[in-house]
């Protein structure tokens, strides 16, 4: 009917049927008033916008905080990395935060995993020969200044005393950032003649290095523990040997001890220790950073110390020949890696060998109806399974509170990063069984017999500790990208890999792959995620012992400024 009555007017009149007032407009018209509404109220829709957009990223934390308390964890590893490291380490007990910017508490969870680090590699270096002993943490200007190339790369790190109360020293005293200087006045004291060689000395102590980048507990601090041996040599040959052998016991660390594959390498000679003749590394892989880590080193110092602290010895046949000395050192940087690999949402991931408990027993599937008489003789089973696992060499402990729920106690030990969860309920009792949970996995409902438990549970710890590390290893291997072209080094960068590519080997040209590769892949009016430093430059991390490729002789430097021949495949990335 509409449309008849539109005819026929259009009919009497020879027009179309007129708009009501108030009506759409043309499209000349809307675009007008949009961009003028666009031009007067853009400051405003843009506040409008970000306010839309908080108020949805806290929805969307509020929905992942339900069921939450404040205990557990708040933050998400995929989200911000460096908030969730902060809460994951404080949470799980590891650090507590001091009003001194760059030192933190080592609390006993975090002290207990550098002991195990401590007593494995204290008694496979005393198997080398290698003695410990202990040197003062000051160091004179004269005796810092010694070595200019070794003391221009800690320059800016060094911190000095310079008052003594209200009474000025009357030369600055420096706090060791390492002890070179320190020890080998001593070293050309006490080495004479060939029978007083080899020295091998190693230090357990603490070093001050005034970083001035951002610190991270753990990751780079300005004070730190670590061990740092120096040794002293007759022969060069000897000492090539010691730097494999230590190297080889660093790769253990890692490996055997905190579940993490690493990249055993030589560095190149930009990134080599100031002053020494090589330097060999084992690299760490962190998959939520993309980034890589350096996690110790062993280096031959050659001549160079000998030389300059007049370090010599007289031969069998009289000669005075200066000596060949290395050097090597592991911090508390390696805690810090194995939290930033393992740990997840729910809190730490603790490897079984360096866990300061391995095991919890919870008694459970107690109610207000449960009788008296039944709540006393479970716990005392509980103690009797702990007591007897403990005997068995197994790391124990059994939470017995009252005043928290069983679920409280399950988000608890999570956090903590207990290996194995032990429940044992008044059924299990009966029927002399006890259920567990992996930390690592998750896995619920594993079910151990009560004759066996002393065997069994030591057996589940090393296929957790051995399943740590494959998973570890996978995503490692996920991460190394072998790049052949130039056109596809900042797309594996940005992916977040590492990659081995064929490289020259020069400083300049070096520092060219870094330059070059210190942009941005942000789409624009993207925000950096600086945890993750997307527009970091690749720097050089070692030639591996043990590439993933290799090319044909001839192949050139992948830098397209470069001309030279490769010299061998190098593992570049963005590192910490």
């Amino acid at each position: 009917m509409l449309i008849a009555i539109k005819a026929e007017y259009k009919a009497e009149t020879g027009e179309d049927v007129p708009r009501p007032s108030g009506g759409s407009k043309s499209k000349k018209d809307t675009r007008a008033k949009t961009a003028k509404l666009t031009d007067e109220q853009k400051a405003n829709a843009k506040v409008k916008r970000e306010k839309e957009k908080a108020a949805k990223k806290v929805a969307k934390s509020k929905e992942q905080s339900k069921g939450k308390t404040l205990l557990s964890m708040q933050n998400a590893k995929g989200d911000d990395l460096a908030t969730w490291y902060s809460e994951v380490i404080t949470k799980g007990e590891l650090i507590e935060y001091y009003d001194v910017s760059g030192c933190y508490v080592l609390r006993p969870a975090s002290y207990r995993i550098w002991e195990f680090i401590h007593d494995f590699f204290d008694a496979e270096i005393k198997k080398l020969g290698v003695e410990n002993a202990y040197f003062p943490i000051f160091v004179s200007k004269a005796a810092l200044e010694k070595e200019k190339e070794h003391i221009a790369d800690f320059a800016p790190e060094v911190a000095w005393v310079t008052k003594s109360g209200d009474s000025d020293l009357a030369e600055p005293i420096a706090i060791r950032p390492t002890s070179e200087t320190v020890m080998y006045p001593a070293f050309a004291k006490w080495i004479r003649g060939h029978r007083d060689l080899p020295l091998k000395l190693n230090q357990w102590n603490n070093v001050v290095r005034w970083e001035f980048k951002q610190p991270q507990p753990f990751l780079r601090t300005r004070e730190f523990l670590w061990q740092e041996g120096h040794t002293a040599f007759a022969e060069k040959a000897k000492a090539d040997e010691e730097v494999m052998d230590i190297l080889d016991l660093y790769r253990r660390i890692y490996e055997e001890l905190l579940a993490l594959p690493v990249v055993p390498g030589r560095k190149t000679e930009k990134e080599k220790f100031a002053g020494g003749d090589y330097t060999t590394t084992v690299e760490a892989y962190i998959p939520a950073a993309g980034r890589a880590i350096q996690g110790a080193t062993s280096h031959h110092l050659g001549q160079n110390f000998s030389k300059m602290f007049n370090i010599e010895y007289e031969d069998e046949k009289g000669a005075k020949k200066k000596v060949f000395q290395n050097s090597w050192g592991l911090t508390t940087r390696t805690i810090g890696v194995m939290v930033m690999v393992h740990a997840d949402d729910k809190g730490l991931v603790l490897p079984p060998r360096v866990a300061k408990e391995q095991v919890v027993i919870i008694p459970a599937g107690l109610g207000k109806k449960t009788p008296p008489e039944v709540v006393v003789e479970l716990r005392a089973k509980v103690q009797e399974y702990c007591d007897a696992l403990c005997a068995a060499g197994v790391r124990c402990i059994t939470d017995l509170r009252e005043n928290v729920t069983v679920g409280f106690k399950f988000g608890h030990w999570e956090l903590m990063g207990v290996p194995l969860r032990l429940e044992v309920g008044p059924r299990d009792m009966e029927a002399k069984k006890v259920a567990g949970c992996r930390r690592d996995t998750g896995e619920k409902g594993i079910e151990f017999d009560e004759a066996t438990i002393t065997t069994a549970v030591p057996a589940m710890l090393e296929q957790i500790q051995a399943d740590m590390l494959a998973k570890a290893k996978a995503n490692a291997d996920e991460g190394i990208a072998i790049v052949k072209k130039w056109e596809d080094v900042m797309p594996a960068l940005d992916a977040k890999k590492l990659i081995q590519i064929a490289f020259c080997g020069d400083k300049d040209c070096e520092g060219q792959i870094k330059e070059s590769t210190t942009k941005s892949s942000l789409a624009d009016g993207e925000e950096e995620d600086t945890s993750a430093g997307p527009s970091m430059g690749a720097k050089s991390l070692c030639f591996p012992f043990k590439p993933r490729w290799t090319f044909d002789v001839g192949t050139k430097c992948i830098n397209p400024e470069c001309s030279k021949d490769a010299e061998a495949v190098c593992m570049f990335g963005r590192s910490y």
